[in-house]
């Protein structure tokens, strides 16, 4: 195993500290998107870069963008789940880059679900 660089602690601090800060409430919101091979596989990359893109697009600081593994509805990728500070997460499904834009500005910066795509609502807490 390798030496871990400064670098390296540098990004498990930022991680960390992220984490914390959303529950304490320095964050808006946080979108875990569903990486898991089916989830790849059904084009959640594109779904991870149209978030981002938005983020930078708008210069947004406080939603944190994580990562996760399949959930088990391998049939609905790709998904996502959008959690806001104080409200149960929201797990959205059959999404694409067009409509990840979509409950990006109603959902993580409006604060309203767009219950057309949401398959699930406090179904999980992830923090």
């Amino acid at each position: 195993m390798g030496k871990i660089s400064l670098e390296d602690l540098k990004k498990i601090k930022e991680s960390v500290e992220a984490t914390v800060t959303l529950r304490e409430g320095g964050y808006r919101a946080k979108v875990n998107i569903h990486l898991g091979t089916c989830g790849i596989a059904a084009g959640a990359r594109g779904i991870m870069t149209a978030v981002m893109d938005e983020i930078s697009k708008r210069d947004i600081k406080d939603v944190i963008v994580t990562t996760s593994g399949c959930a088990g509805l391998c049939s609905r990728e790709p998904m996502i789940t959008v959690e806001l500070l104080g409200a149960a997460p929201v797990k959205y499904v059959d999404l694409n880059p067009e409509k990840m834009r979509e409950i990006f500005a109603e959902h993580v910066l409006g604060g309203k679900i767009v219950e057309k795509y949401a398959l699930a609502v406090g179904s999980e807490t992830t923090f």
